[in-house]
């Protein structure tokens, strides 16, 4: 159905979820698609503030304020699309088609013990990400459920638009209630990759963890923290490597006009045309022969 035929109504629900379905890093290029379409820069703009803090939250938007990393969230939602960040204490409400903070506001925190755990375990953390993340990104919030003491860690990393071809997104949320002796860890890790050179292909994995975490003290919570989001995320970044390795494979024998072996060694050309005499320029990678293609794969 053509745009032109619905009601304001409709056309605002197309638009929200045409926006919310963007991949993480092209919300902008979809917002601009969208307004040579729509031709209307009031409804749009409205549509983009909603669905842009929607998107902020889905996909964990890094921010830097005054030289700390801030990660949004619903967990830091204070309510009228602003924000509340306890490193800072600063609440604000960001524009993600401007790329721009707005309306800063202070606000106090209360300083109990859980506020100190939460410093402690946010220190343990960066440690983690700074030593395994190329550019990556953290943060732990606090949130109070029913008389209870909450606190949420919150990773992100990612590679937008340096490839030319694809977008990828790596995060994880890890959440354990404040207790004296035990606690249960649940933790999430979300990756999504989209590739669209040649082919318009979208990858979204995701695994859910609980695990048990004893608590002797502070400082012994946060180093044992960061050791079993290390282990978990390791864990699933081999298995992810290899379903994607077992996903290649049989699309490689798929798109082959007849089967073909894969040794997973280097083949030396060079050598081969040199007792053909034959010339060759330097290039590994593919050899196209008699319309089949060789896939020289180097792991």
């Amino acid at each position: 159905m053509a745009l032109s035929v619905l009601n304001r109504k409709e056309k605002e629900k197309v638009i929200r979820r045409l926006l919310i379905q963007a991949p993480p890093g092209e919300f902008v290029n979809a917002f601009d698609d969208l307004c040579l379409l729509i031709r209307d820069e009031k409804l749009m703009h409205h549509q983009g503030e909603c669905a842009g803090h929607q998107h902020c939250q889905k996909y964990s938007v890094p921010l830097c304020i005054d030289g700390n990393p801030v990660l949004l969230s619903h967990h830091n939602v204070m309510g009228n699309y602003r924000f509340f960040d306890y490193q800072t204490k600063l609440s604000f409400k960001f524009d993600l088609l401007q790329n721009q903070l707005k309306d800063i506001q202070s606000h106090g925190i209360i300083r109990n013990e859980a506020e100190y755990l939460r410093t402690v375990v946010l220190c343990a953390l960066k440690l983690y990400v700074n030593d395994h993340y190329p550019m990556g990104n953290c943060n732990v919030l606090r949130k109070t459920i029913k008389h209870k003491e909450f606190l949420i860690a919150c990773i992100e990393d990612h590679n937008y638009g340096s490839g030319g071809c694809w977008n990828g997104l790596w995060k994880s949320k890890w959440i354990f209630q404040v207790n004296p002796f035990l606690t249960q860890v649940t933790g999430r890790i979300f990756v999504q990759a989209h590739f669209f050179r040649c082919v318009n292909l979208h990858i979204e994995i995701s695994k859910d963890l609980k695990e048990s975490l004893e608590i002797v003290n502070q400082a012994q919570l946060a180093l044992n923290f960061a050791r079993l989001v290390e282990e978990q995320e390791n864990k699933f970044q081999a298995a992810v490597l290899e379903e994607l390795q077992e996903l290649s494979n049989e699309a490689l024998r798929k798109i082959l006009r007849r089967d073909l072996p894969v040794t997973r060694t280097l083949i030396d050309w060079q050598r081969i045309l040199s007792d053909l005499n034959l010339v060759m320029y330097p290039k590994l990678g593919y050899v196209i022969y008699s319309r089949s293609v060789l896939c020289n794969w180097i792991i």
